[in-house]
């Protein structure tokens, strides 16, 4: 009865640390939620409005002979956007099971996690600065117009609300002829169309790019959070029945005792 005891006030104690720890954790990814939203939304602004532009681009006949539109190459790329560390629930997990049906695609990793899945250089997905997305893609578009592959994708999760994520495959390149016609008098592009078209794709290309990390990382944020409360639930909740365990074990114990100490002053 006594190992019973002491084994259930350790368990107890080991329990009480994870759920100081998942506290702490769900403190953290607390504070940096708002932070991470709003850099979310800015950088969602700005591929929107380079969405725009290219948008009235591709609507263009002139634009019809760019390169962007006809891929010289075969083959596909994907930009794999993971998380650095874990404890988010199946933030990553949700991103590999997507990637795996793309079983014959070219992995480029952002973030710890997917760098060591794809045995890669590491890569952080969280201080990933604009300035190295504008190298990546200014060296993904060489590569499309050299020929080494002929459809880049790029694998993120999407942020619905603090309770809702999900992975998601957006394809960039090729870009795809815009059949729309906006509504009013079309702008004037100097030089040309498609000059202003090809120069504008790196761009493009680099504000998607940054735009899906933020994305990916309010998301992993996100999904910490409602991990570690989940987590500190669950071990608040294993921690009441453990001590109702030892509560009932101590009173059998005392129970115990003075039925012996009884039984014995009767001798």
């Amino acid at each position: 009865m006594g190992s019973d005891i002491k084994s259930l006030r350790s368990r107890i104690r080991s329990v009480d640390s994870t759920l100081h720890l998942t506290k702490a954790m769900g403190l953290v990814a607390a504070s940096k939620i708002r932070r991470a939203t709003r850099t979310m939304n800015q950088s969602r602004e700005y591929a929107s409005a380079m969405e725009d532009v290219v948008s009235v681009l591709r609507s263009s006949p002139e634009c019809e002979r760019t390169p962007y539109m006809h891929p010289a190459g075969t083959g596909t790329r994907i930009i794999v956007i993971a998380g650095d560390r874990g404890l988010a629930g199946g933030y990553n997990a949700n991103v590999f099971r997507l990637a795996a049906t793309k079983p014959d695609a070219e992995i480029v990793p952002i973030g710890k996690r997917a760098c060591e899945r794809w045995g890669k250089p590491v890569v952080s997905s969280e201080k990933y600065p604009a300035a190295q997305a504008k190298q990546l893609a200014d060296e993904l578009c060489r590569d499309f117009l050299d020929g080494k592959f002929g459809r880049l994708g790029i694998l993120y999760t999407r942020y619905k609300s603090m309770m809702s994520q999900e992975a998601a495959l957006m394809w960039v390149l090729p870009l795809e002829r815009n059949e729309e016609k906006g509504e009013g008098a079309a702008p004037v592009f100097e030089p040309n169309e498609q000059t202003v078209l090809n120069a504008a794709v790196p761009t493009y290309v680099s504000g998607l790019l940054t735009a899906c990390i933020r994305e990916s990382y309010a998301c992993e944020v996100a999904a910490r959070r409602m991990a570690m409360d989940s987590a500190g639930k669950n071990a608040q909740e294993m921690i009441d029945n453990l001590q109702l365990q030892y509560n009932r074990a101590r009173q059998n114990s005392i129970t115990q005792e003075i039925t012996e100490i009884v039984a014995g002053s009767g001798l």
